[in-house]
């Protein structure tokens, strides 16, 4: 676009001009543009695109989030040129931009969206900017340490307390801005609040309680909490919840709580969910798995449409799923996602005497499938769902029926042929010749270049070859080991021994990865313990067939040894051409020269993430990488070397590229040290979140929640 420098263009030398084109053709084009682009690059260019770029429906809504090139001088002169055209600006993520750059977001006087989660904002800049945007109806911010609610003027607060969403962020015990909100309709807490101070200290989550800090959730609507691990995290959403369990609101009509391992149920919390089984009709519901777990709960709640459902790690069993939340098998229509991951009984009637590696009862699956028909989110992840020897009761066979699937998470037992994993033993790699026929060079492996060669190798009819033919409109696709863990748990120490995988997952390799090369439109993937990657060749069918993946997850493939995959990997990242992310844990990784090449065809790559036990890398190498990826901005590696070669790595390459790349983020560290932890905690929230931990995201939340 921007190489558009006037109607003598090299097009209208060929016979075609883009000026030509209509307005309305040229305004969809223009709308792919960043905005920062067009503003401050692309309307100095001819006087028809000067008029076009400032057309109201580019700078009605301004993105920001994921605009790594874009600097402090940038946003002042974007914000000075249509500042009074913004009404929706988003700057979420943008760690990198200094607290100052703040200041400039007061000349967008008419803004009624604003998303600020990550970037440095102290209660006094706060307060200046709130005070001038009169019209906002929608906010989200984090709370840092040291911020002070009694600095806010009288004008901030009357600005907050016409504001009817609000997204808050948590890093110390606060109320934040939540008791001056006092229309609030949606509520959105991320709890990311450590258990220890940097100087070792032990927090607390008690807050000053006062008739000034009492939050107002009479009009509330939506009420969310999602919380990092540590018991603070914890006490401070129980004083939250404390206002909503004296008084349940009339509307509320999703309240979802996400929180990992135990957080138990309380004589207040208990209150709440009474008062919510008497007073409301939700629409959607994720509760802790303590607070479902033997309770009675799921039958008194009412639902409206629900939208998602979330009962992640619950031990809710199958029947209990079908009598109490899909009324029997009545119709479902308006779930969209499902999430479901971690719960090891919800395919079979009752949990009592069941064994967790037990087959499933196909025909709740099938009670589900017909009832939730237009399913497009939903996460079966970390359990054992293995189908019986029934023919057409397969679980792939039955979630074929699922037309409208966007995003679909399973663990790998669930996918095999039940005879293949029967009657045939895991196949072993061949080490050497047998005979005296032609000569195999060992240590070079082999593996078929194209679709039709994978073919010759495993039967196209099978279950799962034909669950991805049927799902082709799949963008999204998660087949995680039932047992994974992966080496970078949070707030703990590296994990140094992890769980065999699933015997039903022996068979599982790389005719199974062959077949995911049918989902055409496919952009997000992982992968993770499949025992049985010898070569790793369906990862090039993927590389050739899906054009549009932009991000890519591989861990623990085949052996655990050695990388048996990594020729296969190179040939792969040779067509991903459009691949944004990548991220690889793999005991042994080594991170050479050929790898970094192969890595360097990717000129869309932004973010890169290695985890490797005992794994290498070769300083130059990177740096040759980082010198020809011009894109990329995150560069993380948690590998087997020394602290002093992954410091001077680490400094060399933020030395040399830091002033090109303002985003930039580097962080190289040995994984074992007992310091990691300390290191991740200055990760930006948006790196770490997205791509630094492994976790499922399938259904995680609520399509389109913020």
């Amino acid at each position: 676009m921007c190489e558009v420098v006037s109607e003598e263009s090299e097009e209208e030398s060929n016979g075609v001009n883009l000026m030509e084109f209509s307005d309305e053709i040229l305004l969809h084009i223009l709308s792919y543009v960043p905005c920062t682009d067009l503003v401050l690059n692309v309307r100095r260019t001819c006087r028809k695109l000067a008029t076009l770029c400032l057309d109201k429906s580019l700078t009605h809504t301004v993105l920001l989030q994921k605009d790594y090139k874009v600097n402090k001088d940038k946003v002042k002169q974007l914000m000075r040129d249509i500042g009074k055209e913004i009404y929706q600006l988003n700057m979420a993520g943008c760690y990198w931009l200094p607290s100052s750059t703040i200041d400039h977001v007061t000349r967008c006087k008419n803004l009624v969206k604003l998303n600020l989660s990550g970037c440095h904002v102290t209660s006094l800049r706060l307060s200046k900017m709130l005070s001038t945007l009169q019209h906002l109806r929608s906010l989200a911010i984090d709370v840092n340490p040291g911020f002070d609610a009694s600095q806010l003027s009288s004008e901030c607060k009357a600005t907050l307390s016409r504001v009817s969403e609000l997204k808050q962020t948590l890093y110390t015990p606060s109320y934040g801005v939540v008791p001056c909100c006092t229309s609030l309709e949606k509520l959105l807490l991320y709890f990311e609040i450590l258990d220890r101070s940097r100087e070792g200290f032990m927090l607390s989550g008690q807050l000053m309680v006062g008739e000034s800090n009492v939050p107002h959730y009479q009009n509330l609507r939506i009420f969310y909490a999602r919380l990092a691990p540590g018991y603070v995290n914890q006490e401070v959403v129980r004083l939250y919840l404390a206002v909503l369990s004296d008084r349940t609101p009339e509307n509320l009509h999703a309240f979802l709580i996400s929180a990992p391992g135990s957080f138990a149920e309380t004589g207040a919390t208990k209150n709440l969910l009474d008062s919510m089984a008497r007073n409301v009709c939700l629409d959607a519901l994720q509760l802790p798995k303590a607070w479902i777990n033997g309770s009675g709960l799921l039958q008194h709640l009412k639902f409206n449409n629900p939208f998602y459902f979330s009962f992640s790690r619950c031990t809710l069993s199958g029947g209990h799923l079908i009598q109490r939340v899909i009324n029997g098998g009545k119709d479902l229509k308006s779930l969209t996602s499902l999430n479901l991951s971690g719960c090891v009984h919800c395919l079979a009637p009752e949990s009592l005497f069941r064994k967790a590696e037990d087959d499933i009862d196909s025909s709740i699956l099938e009670s589900l499938v017909v009832s939730c028909c237009n399913l497009r989110h939903l996460n079966l992840s970390a359990a054992h769902h293995h189908s019986s020897e029934s023919i057409g009761n397969h679980l792939c066979q039955l979630l074929s029926r699922l037309k409208h699937l966007l995003s679909l998470a399973l663990p790998v037992c669930s996918i095999t042929d039940v005879a293949a994993s029967v009657e045939k033993p895991p196949t072993t790699p061949n080490l050497g010749p047998q005979t005296f026929g032609k000569k195999v060079r060992i240590g070079i492996p082999t593996y078929p270049r194209n679709l039709g060669d994978q073919a010759n190798q495993k039967i196209e009819s099978s279950v799962f070859w034909a669950l991805m033919g049927s799902l082709r409109f799949l963008e999204t696709l998660e087949i995680i080991g039932s047992s994974f863990s992966s080496a970078m748990p949070r707030n703990e120490p590296a994990i140094r021994n992890s769980l065999p995988p699933c015997v039903r997952a022996q068979s599982v390799g790389d005719s199974e990865v062959a077949a995911i090369s049918q989902l055409t439109y496919l952009q997000s993937l992982t992968l993770a313990q499949l025992p049985n990657i010898l070569t790793g060749s369906g990862l090039v069918n993927i590389g050739l067939q899906c054009q549009h993946l932009r991000t890519l997850s591989l861990a623990n493939l085949g052996m655990m040894g050695k990388v048996v995959y990594m020729s296969a990997l190179m040939d792969m990242l040779k067509h991903c051409r459009c691949l944004r992310d990548l991220r690889l844990e793999q005991p042994y990784f080594c991170a050479g020269a050929q790898f970094f090449q192969a890595l360097s065809h990717c000129s869309s790559l932004q973010r890169l993430c290695i985890v490797s036990r005992s794994g290498t890398l070769q300083s130059d190498a990177v740096m040759s990488f980082m010198a020809s990826c011009l894109e990329v901005i995150m560069c993380h590696m948690f590998m087997g070397e020394s602290l002093t070669v992954c410091k001077n790595l680490q400094q060399s390459i933020v030395r040399s590229f830091q002033a090109e790349r303002p985003a930039l983020n580097v962080v190289i560290f040995p994984l074992l040290h007992e310091d990691l932890t300390e290191v991740i905690r200055d990760v930006p929230m948006r790196h770490l979140d997205e791509i630094t931990l492994f976790k499922s995201r399938v259904a995680e939340e609520p399509p389109n929640l913020w």
